[in-house]
């Protein structure tokens, strides 16, 4: 039970907790534990979003596409984790992509009527909540007035941004590149100029159908830094 509790206390929403708050919660409401073996599903693209679901151990495997599947973003989420917890809330509340576990996984699944019983109880725990899903509204217009500003690193930096959560790792983009510089409304001598430069740089790796962020810190930071800063 101790070493649950600890793990519990380093997941995002409940950071910033004492332990004694932390085993209070645990007795108080209800948190489902749940394992999964590689190649399951957690949840599917589209499914009613009515938990809280958090990774306690293992890592998953989750992929983001558009409806005819032209356009994929793939990402790792590895514990301790949360899987798109934006989506609880709002007009819009179906996962939208598919989470599968890649090695045995455990889950907490809080429901959304016990997880709001617990944000009217502690203001450290809808503190967190509010901070999480602002910064991805934040990010999410950033990414989306880059599209037609900024450099090509830029664009795709914020893009890899919007779409992936700030932990992930692993980021695989599988789409044609045609359809990727079209998109972003540049020539494509640019847009390949400008992926052989992260290449070089060690960012990232390409092919015709796929780009492979390996440092999404590196793709996405800097960038971050100058569209977030204060205006003169």
């Amino acid at each position: 039970m101790d070493s649950m509790i600890k793990t519990l206390m380093d997941l995002p929403m409940f950071r910033g907790t004492s332990y004694e708050r932390m085993s209070e919660l645990v007795g108080e409401f209800k948190f489902h534990f749940l394992k999964y073996q590689p190649g399951n599903d957690i949840v599917l693209a589209g499914q009613e979003c009515t938990n809280l679901v958090f990774i306690l151990s293992g890592s998953v495997r989750a992929v983001t596409s558009n409806e005819n599947g032209r356009f994929k973003v793939l990402q790792t989420l590895s514990a301790p984790s949360i899987i798109t917890p934006d989506f609880l809330f709002g007009r819009l509340t179906h996962y939208p992509c598919t989470v599968t576990a890649i090695e045995p996984t455990n889950i907490l699944q809080i429901s959304k009527s016990e997880y709001l019983q617990i944000l009217a109880k502690d203001t450290v725990f809808m503190l967190n909540y509010l901070n999480y899903i602002s910064t991805n509204a934040q990010k999410s217009v950033n990414g989306f007035m880059s599209l037609t500003s900024g450099s090509i690193e830029e664009r795709l930096g914020l893009w890899v941004a919007c779409l992936t959560q700030s932990d992930a790792t692993d980021v695989e983009i599988q789409c044609r590149l045609r359809d990727l510089y079209t998109m972003f409304g540049v020539p494509r001598s640019s847009f390949i100029l400008a992926l052989d430069n992260l290449r070089a740089k060690q960012v990232i790796d390409y092919s015709a159908s796929e780009i492979r962020i390996l440092s999404r810190p590196d793709l996405i930071n800097p960038v971050i830094k100058v569209h977030m800063a204060p205006q003169a």
